[in-house]
């Protein structure tokens, strides 16, 4: 048996172009041979988000380029790459076409296995390549399209203990930047803004607080910070900051219910993990130090361990997609036909219940 598995990851779901060499040692050791990233950032911030044709035709300009590069970096040729791991789903339908063919031609041209990502097992999996961490445990995914509470029971195996039923917090944290004229990516406008502001001036709704089920909404916070904007206009760079600190203090009180109920259910289903018991934040959002702030206190009061990878590990990257196909490669799961299609909603747990708001289209992936 070879000393290693090596794998050549594409990333290109939304708005970053992304190709990656990872190397997974017969103990399961990680090396990340090169990771390469191009973001569209000046392509969207015009619009306020991202455009999905621009977003697809910058991929077209950029894969193949990045693939190069990714391999230079790594000092290996294609014929050194064991297999190809592409994401396939979920995100916007046309980056997704452009990764997935091109991880298919790559493979279909060269012999190797193809392995079609979902890129949110890429996000559950990322703790294992940073910080060896052992099943089972639970990830936060907090995006600008996602807002899930998963249990990673092992490769291929999730449960979805709670999820949005209308935004995601980024999608939240997005239109709140857009409504107080904050430019984009709003995340980390908003942040900035909130460090000069007072949280307590608006009391801004929890949604959901004190609910059984796990699930989150922040649409109602949304309408609530558009009203209280309306009410006071014209706004001024004060009421500016005292809004967007008020907001990250809701966003962060309802996370302290949601999860900690979470960390509380988990403690009584697995009352004995190697390790100790586990949370993991991944997705955009888990950049924002009001969020690890309030992750951390919880983990300190339940007793888990907090697990942040590093921030370009935790938004969209090719690593993890690379690293994904490795632990399917390493547990035995067979590659996918080349005829696999892309998929813009693809929950990690495919049964998982239809929610409000999802009509027939059921649960948000």
């Amino acid at each position: 048996m070879a000393p290693f598995l090596r794998i050549l990851g594409i990333e290109t779901s939304c708005d970053e172009t992304a190709a990656a060499v990872v190397e997974r040692a017969v103990d399961g050791q990680p090396t990340v041979r090169s990771d390469v990233v191009l973001s569209q950032l000046e392509e969207h911030s015009a619009y306020g988000g991202v455009v999905p044709e621009i977003a697809a035709r910058a991929h077209v300009e950029a894969l193949d380029t990045l693939i190069d590069e990714a391999l230079k970096r790594a000092n290996v040729s294609l014929s050194d790459i064991d297999a190809i791991a592409a994401t396939s789903g979920p995100g916007l339908i046309g980056g997704l076409l452009v990764g997935l063919m091109t991880g298919k031609a790559i493979a279909k041209a060269s012999g190797k296995p193809l392995y079609a990502v979902n890129h949110l097992e890429g996000h559950a999996l990322t703790a294992r390549l940073t910080d060896g961490l052992a099943f089972p445990y639970l990830m936060l995914l907090v995006s600008g399209g996602h807002t899930q509470l998963i249990l990673v029971r092992g490769v291929g195996q999730y449960e979805r203990w709670g999820t949005t039923i209308d935004d995601a917090l980024g999608e939240a944290f997005d239109k709140t930047a857009k409504l107080l004229s904050l430019p984009y990516p709003g995340g980390p406008a908003v942040e900035r803004a909130a460090k000069s502001g007072n949280p307590d001036r608006f009391n801004f709704p929890r949604p959901l607080v004190g609910e059984a089920k796990l699930n989150f909404s922040f649409s109602g916070l949304k309408t609530a910070v558009r009203q209280a904007a309306s009410d006071i206009a014209p706004l001024t760079e004060r009421d500016v900051a005292d809004i967007c600190a008020s907001f990250q203090k809701a966003i962060s009180r309802t996370l302290k219910d949601r999860i900690g109920r979470g960390l509380a259910r988990f403690t009584a289903e697995f009352p004995n993990v190697d390790g100790g018991p586990a949370l993991v934040v991944a997705g955009g959002v888990a950049a924002n130090l009001e969020v690890r702030s309030t992750l951390q206190s919880l983990c300190d009061k339940h007793g888990f361990r907090f697990v942040a990878p590093p921030l370009h590990l935790c938004t969209d990257n090719a690593v993890m997609i690379a690293w994904a196909g490795l632990e399917r490669m390493a547990t035995g799961v067979a590659p996918d036909d080349l005829d696999v299609q892309p998929r813009s909603r693809w929950p990690l747990d495919s049964n998982a219940e239809t929610l409000l708001g999802f009509g027939k289209r059921g649960a948000k992936a």
